[in-house]
């Protein structure tokens, strides 16, 4: 079985997410966001984007998003999906990182089995200010009203929390439902 790609952004949690996935007995393979858009679909049956400082160093990402495969994207890949999609990020109102209450307000194959309300970890230093044409807020806090979006259609999926830190609540489900849509 091919792997899930997690593309390094240059973020410090990148690795964890690409351990996570391994502890979870998920085929798994960590790619630089630099590798050309040909070797990313014919190596992979889905595709994360995970974080890391900024939009202008997210390499080939975006033309990840065209190759038909799935995609989740975590606190900058969310970002990078939004911008390429047409939509808009900018600075949150109260950055840093660490825990808040999300609320799950529409239903979705990637937050399947989720309660109405989790806890998460989360950077809001940036944060969807515009959520693209076609895709469907799944999740909101009070200080984020984007912790969650996607586009059932595409397969395309952003979390602007981190599902692979321990202070997470039920991380590992994030990751098995996207699994899952991966094998779909």
């Amino acid at each position: 079985m091919r792997p899930i790609f997690v593309v390094n952004n240059h973020g410090q949690f990148n690795h964890l997410i690409h351990r996570k996935l391994r502890d979870m007995d998920i085929e798994v393979a960590m790619v630089q966001n630099t590798t050309p858009p040909d070797e990313i679909a014919a190596g992979c049956r889905g595709i994360i984007l995970g974080g890391g400082p900024s939009l202008e160093r997210a390499g080939n990402c975006a033309g990840y998003l065209d190759l038909g495969l799935p995609v989740l994207g975590i606190c900058l890949g969310l970002h990078i999906i939004a911008t390429a999609r047409g939509g808009a990020v900018g600075p949150g109102a109260h950055g840093g990182y660490g825990g808040v209450s999300v609320e799950i307000t529409e239903e979705s194959e990637i937050l399947g089995g989720y309660p109405e309300q989790i806890h998460v970890w989360a950077s809001h230093a940036d944060e969807v200010k515009e959520v693209p044409a076609g895709f469907t807020v799944y999740a909101h806090s009070d200080i984020c009203p984007v912790e969650a979006m996607g586009s059932a259609e595409d397969r395309i999926f952003g979390v602007q929390w981190h599902p692979e830190v321990s202070h997470t609540e039920d991380g590992d489900l994030l990751f098995r439902n996207f699994e899952r849509i991966c094998g779909e």
